[in-house]
C-alpha cells in the first residue's frame, strides 16, 4: 500500500497548520472591520501562495505548497472534502418554506436577478469568448452558459450575514432578499451542474450528457420530495437513540458525503450533491437550532477556512490580474444583477428605496461565486485571468453590498459599545460603595483617552441626580455628553457586591457602563444605551461578564452574545 514518506507527512502537517492558522487569523481580522471572514481567508492563501511568498521565498513556497506530486494530491483531496462539507452548511440555510411564503416576490426578484444578467452576458461571451478569458478549445455555448450563470448567482451565506448585521434579516425586506437568493442558488447550481455535464467534467457512470442531465434533475426531485420526507422521519430516531452531538453529526456527514459521491459518479461535481442534501436536511422540522449551530461551527471554523485559503495557492493574482477584464466582469455582474432585481422588486410592489436595497442585497456574490470559478478553472473551462477577475468581483460585491443597503435605506451602522472601551478603561472590581463614587472611579480611567475626567464625572453625576441610570437586572449606564469629543468613550466597571443606581426593579448594579458621547451628536448616546441594553438583556451574558477574569475574556463574552443576538 502506497503511503507518504516521513518527510512528506511532516511537510503536509506543517502546511496545514500554517494555512489554517493564517486563514483563521486574517479571517478574524476581516470580521473585526465588519467584513466577511472569507475575504481574510482568501488573502491568507494569496500571501502564502505564488503571489507573495512564491516571489519572496520561492523555495519555501514550492516545498510547503507544491503544485504537483503526492503532497499536492493530498491537499487537493482535503480541500475537496472541505468544500463539500461547506456546501452542506450552505444548503442547510435554504428555507423552502420561506420561498413558498413569499413566492411571488421571491420568484419575481430571483428570476429578474437571473434573466437580466443572462441576457446581457451570454451573447457577449458567445461572440468574444477569448476576450473574456475562455479556456482553450472550449465550446462557445458552454462558456457563455457558465459566464452568464456566474454573473447571475448570489451568495446566500454572505447575503444572510449582511442582513443579520444590519438587523434586517427578520423584516419583510430581508425575507424577500433571502427567499430570492435561495431561489437563485437552487436554479444557479442546477444550471451549473448541467454546464459541468456538458463539458464532460466526469464520466464515472459512463452516462451520456442527456442521461446525466436526467439523472441530475431526478436526484434533485427525489431529494426534495421523498428524501426530505425520509430525513424528517429518521432524524427523531437518530436524536433519541444516538449520542449527541456525535450521532446527528455522523448521520448528516454520512448522508451528505454519500449524496456528493452520487452526483460525482453521474458526472456532476460532488458539491452539488452536498448542497441539495443540505437543503433537504435543513428543511426538516427536527433539525434543531443547536444541531445546526454545532454542524456550522464544525465546518465553518475548520474546513471552510482551509478551502478558501487554498484558493490563493492556485494562481498568481498579480501576474494574472487583467485590469480591463476585472472592470468588465464587475460592471457586467453589478449592472445586470441590480437592474434585474430592482425592476422585479418594483413590479412586486416595493417602494423605490426598498427596491434598490433588494438589488444591492442580491448583488453580494462571495463564496459561491469563488467556488463556481474554481470548479470552472479545474475543468479547463476558464483561464486564470478570468478566475482572478471572478474572485475580485466576488470580493468587491461582498464589500459594497452592505454599505450600499445602509446608504439607500438611511440606516445607521449597528453600534457595539465595547468598540469604544478597552483594557485601560476596565475596572475589574470597583472600590466605591455608592453610585457617585463609582462614576468618579470610572471617569479616572478615561484620562489616557484625552478626556477630562473631572468634566465627565461632573456631567454624569448631574445626570444621575435627575434620574437614576440603573436599567435593572444588575446593570447601570451612567452617561455624560461633552462638547468637542471626537468619538464616544466607554468605561466598564464591576461591583460584585452591587451598587444602588436607582434601578426600576430595585436591583443593585453589578455591571456599570460609563458612556461619554459628543454633545454635537445626540443620537450617539441613544445608540450606545441601546447596545448595552440589547447585550445585557440576557442574564446568562451578565453572569459571564461578571465571571470573566480579564478584559480579553469580557470581549469574548460580548462577541459571543452579539453573535447569538436575533
Amino acid at each position: 500500500m502506497a503511503q507518504l514518506s516521513h518527510h512528506d507527512v511532516t511537510l503536509l502537517l506543517l502546511a496545514l497548520a500554517v494555512l489554517l492558522g493564517a486563514a483563521r487569523l486574517l479571517g478574524e481580522l476581516a470580521r473585526r472591520v465588519r467584513q466577511p471572514a472569507v475575504i481574510g481567508e482568501i488573502l491568507a492563501g494569496v500571501v502564502l501562495g505564488p503571489t507573495v511568498l512564491g516571489r519572496l521565498l520561492p523555495g519555501v513556497s514550492a516545498s510547503m505548497f507544491p503544485q504537483e506530486g503526492d503532497l499536492a494530491l493530498v491537499m487537493h483531496g482535503l480541500t475537496t472534502v472541505a468544500i463539500t462539507l461547506f456546501l452542506v452548511v450552505a444548503g442547510m440555510e435554504v428555507d423552502l418554506g420561506t420561498i413558498w411564503r413569499r413566492r411571488v416576490a421571491a420568484v419575481s426578484v430571483g428570476l429578474g436577478g437571473m434573466l437580466v444578467p443572462f441576457l446581457i452576458t451570454a451573447p457577449l461571451a458567445y461572440v468574444a469568448p477569448r476576450l473574456f478569458g475562455a479556456g482553450a478549445e472550449q465550446s462557445r455555448v458552454v462558456f457563455s452558459l457558465f459566464l452568464a450563470t456566474a454573473m447571475a448567482i448570489s451568495a446566500l451565506p454572505v447575503v444572510a450575514k449582511i442582513l443579520i448585521d444590519l438587523r434586517l434579516f427578520r423584516t419583510d425586506l430581508g425575507m424577500t432578499i433571502i427567499a430570492a437568493a435561495v431561489f437563485n442558488d437552487l436554479v444557479g447550481w442546477i444550471v451549473f451542474a448541467l454546464v459541468l455535464a456538458l463539458i464532460g467534467h466526469t464520466t464515472g457512470a459512463g452516462l451520456t450528457v442527456p442521461q446525466t442531465v436526467g439523472a441530475t434533475l431526478g436526484f434533485v426531485l427525489f431529494m426534495l420530495t421523498v428524501g426530505r420526507w425520509a430525513i424528517d422521519r429518521v432524524l427523531p430516531w437518530v436524536q433519541a437513540h444516538l449520542s449527541w452531538p456525535g450521532g446527528v453529526l455522523g448521520f448528516v456527514l454520512v448522508l451528505a458525503i454519500a449524496s456528493a459521491s452520487f452526483t460525482e459518479w453521474i458526472g456532476v461535481h460532488a458539491i452539488f450533491g452536498a448542497f441539495i442534501c443540505g437543503v433537504a436536511l435543513g428543511d426538516s422540522r427536527h433539525m434543531h437550532a443547536r444541531t445546526r449551530e454545532t454542524i456550522d461551527q464544525f465546518v465553518s471554523f475548520i474546513f471552510a477556512p482551509l478551502f478558501f485559503a487554498s484558493i490563493g495557492l492556485r494562481v498568481d493574482f498579480l501576474e494574472n490580474f487583467d485590469v480591463l477584464l476585472v472592470l468588465a466582469v464587475i460592471l457586467l455582474a453589478t449592472v445586470g444583477k441590480i437592474a434585474g432585481c430592482v425592476a422585479a422588486a418594483r413590479w412586486a410592489g416595493f417602494v423605490r428605496r426598498e427596491a434598490w436595497a433588494v438589488g444591492f442585497g442580491m448583488n453580494a456574490r462571495g463564496a459561491m461565486e469563488i467556488i463556481l470559478g474554481l470548479l470552472a478553472l479545474d475543468a479547463g473551462l476558464i483561464s486564470e485571468r478570468l478566475f482572478v477577475a471572478l474572485v475580485v468581483m466576488a470580493l468587491v460585491t461582498s464589500l459594497t453590498s452592505g454599505l450600499l443597503i445602509e446608504r439607500v435605506l438611511g440606516r445607521p451602522k449597528p453600534v457595539r459599545f465595547w468598540n469604544y472601551a478597552g483594557a485601560r478603561t476596565f475596572v475589574p472590581k470597583l472600590a466605591a460603595g455608592d453610585r457617585f463614587g463609582a462614576i468618579e472611579e470610572l471617569a479616572r480611567t478615561l484620562s489616557d483617552t484625552g478626556v477630562d475626567p473631572g468634566a465627565v464625572a461632573a456631567g454624569a453625576a448631574s445626570r444621575e441626580r435627575v434620574m437614576g441610570t440603573g436599567l435593572g437586572g444588575g446593570v447601570a449606564v451612567p452617561h455624560a455628553r461633552l462638547p468637542g469629543l471626537a468619538q464616544p468613550v466607554v468605561a466598564v466597571g464591576r461591583a460584585p457586591d452591587g451598587i444602588d443606581f436607582r434601578a426600576p426593579d430595585g436591583t443593585p448594579a453589578r455591571l456599570v457602563f460609563l458612556l461619554v458621547t459628543p454633545a454635537e451628536d445626540p443620537g450617539a448616546q441613544l445608540r450606545l444605551l441601546a447596545s448595552v441594553a440589547e447585550i445585557c438583556q440576557s442574564p446568562q451574558t451578565v453572569t459571564r461578564l461578571l465571571e470573566a477574569g480579564s478584559w480579553t475574556e469580557v470581549l469574548a463574552a460580548l462577541n459571543a452574545a452579539s453573535a447569538s443576538a436575533p
